[in-house]
């Protein structure tokens, strides 16, 4: 894979991740919690934005 290819992950790929339920992953994406795209009726997720979402998630709960 190149610098410019990105990684799109699954839900489940999410949920082994960030260490959650699927279903937990399914529930944040519908409500807008977590960066996620739809593609032809799935879930995915660009790795990317995940790092990005996640980093702005421990700075906030820092405050």
């Amino acid at each position: 894979m190149t610098d410019k290819e990105e990684k799109l992950m699954t839900v489940k790929e999410v949920a082994e991740y960030l260490r959650l339920d699927e279903h937990t992953v399914y529930r944040m994406a519908r409500k807008g919690e977590i960066p996620a795209y739809k593609v032809a009726g799935q879930w995915r997720f660009k790795k990317e934005l995940l790092d990005k979402w996640l980093e702005s998630y421990i700075v906030k709960e820092k405050r």
